[in-house]
């Protein structure tokens, strides 16, 4: 591994790891990360290819669980608390069930351990559409980005990931050409017969797809501890659409 993940530390205590989705970042988690803080040692972890973490080639949830069993030993952690979403829900999974020692509870948010087909190429498109040889302004990509997302939201989201590189050069936090290429790595499904039989707590969001009646025997399967919750009025981004449920649902899970 070139070098450990990028993350932020907040606050003392037991420690929290979260891990943000696909095209996401910790400092996406910044709000709730305050919150939990006063509890927890939180750290806001960057994935490999995201944030500001190293960009490679490679990509795939081995190699993620890589990175995260490195990062725990690099900060010397011991038994860690897991919290993931969507794309960092898949990591937790894996990790969980890989390293089960080193994992003390796991929150999965908005995924379950399933197959899921590509289905971000629209948002992949209006990336690549972005030529950042030719723009200078922030507020170009955003006209470059509306073209292809009529949600709000999405794009605000993916516009954080915009950053002066160097003076009057604009760029993308996250590896867009690794990204692209490893497209079908972000929806594989958990390996059969992995199981990690401690506390887990599968948060999914009211108006989300991502979780469905039918995956919970898949998730009983993998996680016989797991418990599922339901965040109201929230979709896919539960955690940024219902803040106060969801901090609530976490911290009865990790306080019980």
């Amino acid at each position: 591994m070139t070098k450990p993940l990028h993350s932020t530390i907040l606050g003392k205590g037991e420690p929290l790891l979260i891990l943000h989705g696909f095209f996401g970042m910790g400092d996406n988690w910044k709000s709730l990360a305050n919150k939990f803080s006063t509890d927890f040692q939180v750290h806001l972890i960057d994935q490999r290819n995201h944030g500001r973490s190293f960009h490679t080639d490679d990509f795939s949830y081995e190699l993620m669980v890589e990175d995260l069993y490195e990062y725990i030993k690099y900060h010397q952690l011991k038994k860690v608390n897991l919290l993931g979403h969507s794309m960092g829900g898949k990591t937790v999974m894996l990790f969980a069930t890989t390293f089960p020692e080193m994992v003390d509870n796991l929150i999965v948010a908005d995924i379950s351990p399933r197959y899921y087909s590509p289905h971000h190429q629209f948002i992949i498109e209006a990336l690549n559409a972005v030529d950042f040889s030719k723009i200078t302004k922030r507020s170009e990509v955003a006209t470059i980005l509306s073209n292809y997302i009529d949600e709000e939201g999405i794009k605000q989201f993916l516009l954080k990931n915009v950053y002066w590189k160097e003076k009057g050069q604009l760029a993308y936090r996250f590896n867009l050409e690794s990204l692209t290429e490893n497209i079908e790595e972000v929806g594989v499904a958990l390996p059969s017969f992995t199981v990690f039989e401690g506390e887990t707590l599968f948060l999914k969001g009211e108006n989300s797809g991502y979780i469905s009646e039918e995956d919970i025997p898949l998730i009983e399967a993998h996680f016989p501890n797991a418990k599922i919750r339901t965040i109201k009025n929230a979709g896919h981004w539960l955690h940024a659409e219902n803040a106060k449920d969801f901090y609530e649902e976490v911290m009865a899970f990790l306080k019980k």
